[in-house]
């Protein structure tokens, strides 16, 4: 009898643990998730730059960027109440590393010699990243 009781909870276990995770893939984000279309609507010109807005918290918002390339370029990252490792970025193509404030905007300048091919940002544990796309 005590078997069969086992058997039975290893079972409501595991139908609830698919119940909990329908809807989401192994990376905890919701399979529905749009933010790896190319996004340009958060790239503006000013001037004779541009600038790529972006949020962390609980990762990178967008997490694909679409953005012109061989141009100065000011990434202006934005936190508010950002406690998580997304607050810890990481740029390995303009050998950037640093802990963004909890709450604020943190600009980071890309020369326009920088501004080529795909660029990736990713939080100190690599859980979190997005990339721009400079075309």
């Amino acid at each position: 009898m005590k078997s069969k009781n086992i058997f039975f909870i290893i079972i409501a276990i595991v139908v609830l643990g698919g119940a909990i995770g329908v809807g989401f893939t192994l990376g905890g984000e919701p399979a529905n998730d749009k933010s790896d279309v190319g996004v340009s609507n958060v790239v503006s010109q000013i001037g004779d730059k541009q600038v790529i807005d972006i949020t962390a918290k609980g990762g990178y918002t967008p997490r694909v960027i679409d953005a012109k390339a061989n141009i100065a370029t000011t990434l202006r990252v934005s936190t508010n109440g950002t406690y998580d490792c997304s607050s810890s970025l990481v740029i390995p193509k303009l050998g950037w590393r640093g802990s963004l404030e909890p709450t604020g905007v943190k600009e980071i300048a890309i020369v326009a010699d920088q501004a080529k091919g795909t660029m990736q940002g990713l939080c100190g544990m690599g859980m979190y990243s997005f990339k721009i796309n400079f075309n």
